[in-house]
């Protein structure tokens, strides 16, 4: 399973994504799709196993903010245990009426794969469990 935390900061006009990916998992899926060998959250770690888990992410997970598709910035990773903390951030956001999600990160390698966005807009607390099966969750 792997979390997405999605916070909506409106005085700062953007939204917060901290994703919890587990790092085994992870550099399988990039070494199988990108058919590299990849080493994140190990001392060998490259800048282009870097790239690839961001160009990955970008093409599995994409947010759409009142239908409209939006870019997230990757920030920084840190390793905790065998858990990848991803942080990135949707600039410019003005308001939020509809937040949706299409997330299909790990399940062409693992079925069972369980993506759970929890976000917090508003103050209200919303939560989606996104499948194989279910790709796609929409937040109001």
């Amino acid at each position: 399973m792997a979390i997405y935390q999605v916070n909506f900061v409106p005085n700062k006009k953007r939204i917060e994504i901290t994703a919890r990916l587990f790092v085994d998992d992870l550099n399988l899926v990039l070494e199988k799709k990108y058919h590299k060998k990849t080493a994140l959250g190990l001392t060998n770690e490259s800048v282009e196993d870097e790239m690839l888990m961001k160009k990955y992410l970008t093409e599995h997970v994409i947010f759409k903010i009142n239908g409209v598709k939006k870019s997230f910035q990757f920030l920084s990773k840190e390793l905790e245990s065998n858990v990848l903390v991803c942080y990135f951030k949707i600039s410019e956001v003005e308001k939020i009426n509809t937040l949706e999600i299409q997330n299909n990160a790990f399940t062409d390698q693992f079925p069972e794969q369980q993506n759970l966005i929890q976000s917090t807009i508003y103050g209200q607390k919303q939560s989606v469990l996104l499948t194989a099966d279910t790709v796609f969750g929409k937040l109001k």
